[in-house]
């Protein structure tokens, strides 16, 4: 009789004490091993003290009765550059990707793994460079010529002339920042443009879009295909021939477009010039018949082109940007 009651009431004190596994039921992530841990991973509290009773009686026989498995997966993926240290969160990042896993096995058995990702996981690092803006800041129109009395003596002309002061300040700046970074000389400049004019003409009348390419900007590119397209469908081949010298070529504005207001070295000059030269232009039909034009005879032409150049990419060269229609 004593034994008995000895058994009930040990029986009775275990019914309130909390469970633990045992010691081969482990959590191992990285370098951390507690067997206590476990039970901050459930969203349940199976393992407090009001509900032991229960979990003894039905919960944990389940469990070890039919070798289920309660898994936990935990993903870790980053991918950083290598001299990466920390992250905005303050938690130390590595260079390589690691993922880690456990597994806890109620039937007795556990897992861990962690694995390295390919070399090929890792961050490859990419530099995009804007060739061209892809627009023309600010594309010249001719201004109507107002009177002196006008301009000094009435509110209309005192704010036409705040406006051309301006814009020859904004002309005269790009000009400064383009002699400054990369050399300016008017006459070495018109020279220039002038050969990559004659040389953008021949190679539209050859129709030779792959030299083309070369000397214009992307935007461009596009438009002169798209009309040497419609060219195409009216005209077999062309002749046009520029008769040198030119008669003129001026200066009529000067911008300049920053991509970065903290370093003004990055950015671009666009230079729109007024060309005004003869040319000869003859046009025939498949059969090499003439259909407009005659080359025997000089046409006078008056152009305005916008050129661009990079202050920034190594070797950078004036293309042809746009062409104006005023």
């Amino acid at each position: 009789m004593a034994l008995s009651r000895f058994y009930a009431i040990r029986r009775f004190q275990r019914s309130f004490q909390t469970p633990h596994l045992p010691s081969e039921y482990s959590i191992s992530f990285g370098s951390f091993h507690k067997t206590d841990a476990i039970y901050s991973h459930f969203p349940c509290n199976l393992f407090t003290p009001r509900s032991s009773s229960h979990f003894l009686s039905s919960g944990l026989e389940g469990f070890v009765l039919r070798r289920s498995i309660v898994s936990c997966s935990c993903t870790i993926s980053s991918i950083l550059r290598p001299d990466a240290s920390r992250d905005g969160s303050g938690f130390t990042s590595r260079s390589s990707t690691k993922v880690a896993e456990f597994t806890i096995c109620f039937s007795g058995s556990r897992s861990m793994s962690s694995v390295k990702a390919p070399a090929g996981a890792r961050q490859v690092a990419l530099k995009v460079t804007m060739l061209s803006p892809g627009f023309v800041y600010e594309p010249y129109k001719p201004r109507e010529p107002i009177s002196f009395w006008r301009r000094w003596f009435t509110r209309s002309g005192w704010r036409r002339t705040k406006e051309d002061l301006i814009m020859e300040m904004k002309s005269a700046y790009a000009i400064n920042r383009l002699r400054k970074v990369a050399g300016y000389s008017k006459k070495l400049f018109y020279q220039h443009t002038l050969r990559l004019y004659k040389e953008i003409n021949t190679l539209l009348a050859k129709g030779d879009t792959s030299s083309l390419r070369k000397v214009v900007t992307e935007k461009m590119y596009s438009t002169l295909k798209n009309e040497l397209k419609r060219r195409e469908s009216m005209w077999s081949s062309v002749h046009w021939e520029l008769v040198e010298p030119v008669v003129s070529v001026r200066t009529l504005r000067a911008r300049m477009i920053a991509l970065d207001k903290n370093d003004l070295d990055k950015a671009f000059i666009q230079m729109t010039l007024e060309i005004t030269a003869k040319q000869r232009f003859e046009a025939y039909n498949a059969k090499g018949a003439v259909v407009s034009g005659d080359k025997t005879k000089e046409v006078l032409v008056r152009d305005i082109w916008v050129f661009e150049r990079s202050l920034f990419h190594p070797g950078a060269d004036w293309r042809l940007c746009a062409r104006l229609s005023v």
